[in-house]
């Protein structure tokens, strides 16, 4: 008999970065290696990624890194993990073409790394264990659920799924596939939680294609949809829709034409290339304003709201709205993107577009509400249900549901991150583990981390500005050589306020005169002072704390002293 473990580095409480870990008999299965979008908050961060330390100090266990689609909360921190990690990945052949161009993105040789692709109902097998793909409904092509066979029953991974069949061959799910998985006995389910607060099924793509249909037919002018750029079956149900209304089709963002050219390639997206337009920049003979073609305005989270504010404003060089233009969203704002997406608006509405704002429920029909959920359940009747992916308001929602289908508590495992459940011979332990867990802030490349404390600094930037005091001395002599020069930056209006430029002068002639009085210059002991004197005095005086920069020049030396 199987000893099992499962637990989460990311995904848990989280609203992205997913990454779970199952362990069989010692070895490690890796499900998903996503990042998380950051908040407005944070300021200046590109992604949230999970810590991987445990796993990195168990590289050796690692079968290999499983993937269930191509989405970045899914697949965005390969680059980070495969940096430290050399390990196998496996994915559908569309998931793995998208995660070896994420890691071109980032600089990396996709060549220089182990991918297998996966076809459905094909058995992969280890030593203890088997593991099996699936197709699921989502909103990439090829999307999977995945299945490990252990001898205690199945362990079926079910991320971000729905059963909606209104949709073309490479979204569709197996439904006989979940029925020979029951056959085979289902020990756990881990099952998504993101749509477990929708009540009732998720809406088909039928009903979104009638409202498309609906607003297509009465535009008088240009149409501007407004999509997130990893969504491609709502992609090529605007394509398609736009064809059926005689209109040609622009994709304007660059992640949705790689991706688009990939699916396209793959075959499994759908567009004539005669129907594809290629747009030129704004000039006095070329304003695009062409009312028989679609412009698909995509991006990541706040991007798409950005760039349909940058073509009210008349600042793009491909699009200038116009009053007479339509502009539809099919981005429904995310966490974080609420002020953006509201800025937005308010803008289009001053100049007078005909808006169309799509439902979120009609949009949110790519995660199981709770009767997908309910159904998954009676499909495989699990013996235990673990909630994974989405915030823990969700996950207890999905609690919620188990009890109601009938699941006692013991029976639905609700889980934090780094929480390790076990099993031993098929049965639960009744106590809890703990491994090494938490998140990294990735600024720019996934090689660099920073801290809360840079992100207070960059916030207290935001807020109240800097104030940079720059001076030069010899030290050797123990002369000040000029008056400081006093630079600010969104703090205060240099000209308007002579009085506290005086009092910033007086601070650093008395810190410089009692390090002079000293044998020896104690340079850190010099800046701190100057910088704890400097934002004393202007909090008291203001009320508010800008970041004070002191540059001492030391002359003798010609040297620039440590800044900060």
């Amino acid at each position: 008999m199987s000893q099992i473990k499962f637990f989460a580095l990311g995904g848990l409480g989280d609203n992205g970065k997913n990454l779970y870990v199952l362990e069989i008999n010692e070895k490690l299965i890796v499900l998903d290696a996503g990042l998380q979008h950051p908040s407005g908050d944070l300021l200046g961060v590109d992604a949230i990624v999970p810590d991987i330390s445990y796993l990195v100090s168990r590289k050796e266990d690692i079968i290999g890194i499983f993937l269930s689609h191509a989405h970045d909360k899914n697949i965005g921190a390969l680059p980070m993990i495969l940096s430290q990690i050399n390990t196998k990945v496996y994915g559908t052949s569309f998931t793995v073409e998208v995660a070896r161009d994420f890691l071109a993105d980032n600089k990396m040789n996709h060549y220089d790394y182990d991918f297998e692709v996966v076809k459905y109902n094909t058995i992969i097998k280890f030593d203890d264990f088997a593991v099996e793909y699936f197709q699921t409904t989502h909103s990439v092509p090829l999307s999977a659920g995945i299945v490990i066979y252990t001898e205690d029953g199945a362990i079926v991974y079910a991320s971000d799924f729905t059963f909606d069949q209104n949709v073309t061959t490479y979204y569709k799910t197996d439904f006989r596939k979940l029925a020979k998985i029951a056959d085979y006995g289902v020990f756990a389910l881990l099952c998504e939680s993101s749509g477990a607060g929708n009540v009732g099924h998720s809406n088909t793509s039928q009903n979104l294609k009638h409202i498309i249909r609906t607003s297509f037919t009465e535009a008088k002018g240009r149409i501007i949809v407004g999509m997130y750029s990893t969504e491609l079956s709502n992609i090529q149900i605007i394509i398609d829709e736009a064809l059926k209304a005689n209109k040609k089709i622009s994709i304007i963002g660059r992640k949705a034409q790689r991706l688009v050219n990939i699916g396209e390639r793959m075959g499994y997206i759908e567009i004539p290339e005669e129907s594809l337009v290629n747009l030129k920049f704004i000039d006095s003979d070329n304003k695009n304003e062409f009312n028989d073609v679609v412009f698909l305005v995509t991006g990541e989270r706040h991007e798409p709201f950005f760039m349909l504010q940058r073509m009210a404003k008349g600042y793009d060089r491909l699009i200038s709205l116009i009053e007479s233009d339509t502009v539809m969203f099919m981005c429904p704002p995310l966490i974080g993107t609420e002020k953006i997406a509201a800025k937005t608006y308010n803008v289009l509405c001053k100049l007078g577009v005909n808006m169309i704002k799509i439902d979120k429920t009609m949009l949110s029909r790519f995660h199981a509400s709770s009767e997908d959920i309910k159904f998954m359940y009676s499909m495989l009747n699990p013996k235990y249900v673990i909630p994974i992916n989405g915030e823990y308001r969700y996950q207890l929602a999905q609690y919620e549901i188990a009890k109601e289908y009938g699941y006692k508590e013991s029976e639905i495992l609700l889980l934090d991150n780094g929480e390790v459940i076990s099993f031993n011979h098929g049965i639960k332990d009744k106590f809890h583990d703990m491994v090494e867990n938490g998140t990294l802030l990735v600024d720019g490349t996934f090689e660099t981390d920073i801290n809360d404390k840079v992100i207070k600094e960059r916030e207290l930037l935001s807020q109240d500005g800097f104030l940079m005091l720059i001076a030069n001395i010899n030290a050797k002599l123990q002369l000040m050589l000029n008056k400081p020069e006093i630079v600010s930056r969104g703090f205060m209006f240099m000209k308007e306020n002579e009085e506290m430029i005086k009092e910033i002068e007086i601070i650093y002639q008395l810190e410089t005169n009692k390090q002079f009085a000293k044998a020896n210059i104690d340079w850190k002991e010099y800046k701190d002072n100057i910088r704890y004197q400097i934002q004393r005095y202007l909090y008291n005086k203001t009320k508010r704390k800008p970041i004070v920069i002191p540059v001492i020049i030391d002359t003798d030396k010609e040297s620039v002293c440590e800044i900060i």
